[in-house]
């Protein structure tokens, strides 16, 4: 009885581990299912138009796109030394946070924008006040707009030597996709503000003024003309309203 019941448990295990499927090498190419994200953005920013200082000419900005938009025109203007960090990328969540509380009061057109243009350094709140609208496109249900919507405005800074104000015109698109004749929509819309721009009353004409370039980390002065407080370690002349910034 023992033997006999030793071999029936001997070939009990020999047929379980028969059943057993038998591991099978690698095959000699992996089928992989691919994924894959392309995001497109461009812009286009024209020359700079020297303009009279004061705060008639930062108004009359917003006028300059009258004609052109297809949604309600919003000014942006430059950040304050609290949020001289923000930028609109998720991967970096502290500056991500920044920037949304810096912006979480503008309409989508807008944050959209700052997005586009920001991404490809063709604006730099540290010092621009940005004009901004939907130039061209549609929108979707949730107001943003398509990716092969147009829009921007007019971006401008103080010039550090003189005072005078820097206006240029800005446009920007993209998103999950790139329509052929976006390029060429945008190179009419960005002629078109820059005209408008060169005819105002306080225009001076082209000028060649590279923007500034923002110090990085210890932050500016406060205004003691509007307690705007500058991020702009450099600046002689506040970001927001061009009034000369007072040193001790």
């Amino acid at each position: 009885m023992p033997l006999e019941f030793l071999k029936r448990k001997g070939d009990a295990e020999k047929t379980a581990a028969a059943a057993q499927p038998q591991p099978s090498g690698l095959p000699e190419e992996v089928v992989a299912q691919d994924f894959q994200l392309k995001l497109y953005y461009a812009g286009k920013s024209s020359e700079g138009v020297r303009m009279r200082a004061g705060p008639k000419a930062l108004g009359e900005l917003p006028r300059m796109l009258e004609g052109l938009t297809r949604e309600p025109v919003e000014v942006v203007e430059p950040l304050e030394l609290e949020f001289a960090q923000a930028i609109p990328v998720i991967a970096r969540p502290s500056e991500a946070m920044q920037w949304l509380q810096a912006h979480q009061d503008l309409s989508p057109v807008t944050r959209h924008a700052l997005v586009v243009l920001e991404s490809i350094d063709a604006i730099d709140l540290a010092f621009d006040t940005f004009v901004c609208s939907l130039l061209d496109g549609e929108v979707d249900t949730s107001g943003y707009p398509e990716y092969n919507a147009i829009v921007g405005g007019i971006a401008s800074h103080w010039d550090e030597a003189t005072g005078d104000m820097i206006v240029r015109s800005v446009v920007g698109w993209g998103g999950r996709g790139v329509r052929g004749d976006t390029d060429r929509i945008a190179s009419r819309l960005l002629t078109n503000i820059l005209a408008n721009i060169l005819a105002s009353q306080y225009s001076m004409g082209l000028t060649a003024v590279d923007r500034p370039v923002p110090a990085g980390g210890r932050g500016g002065l406060v205004c003691a003309h509007c307690g705007f407080a500058s991020g702009h370690e450099r600046a002689f002349y506040c970001p927001k309203c061009g009034m000369r910034l007072l040193r001790g």
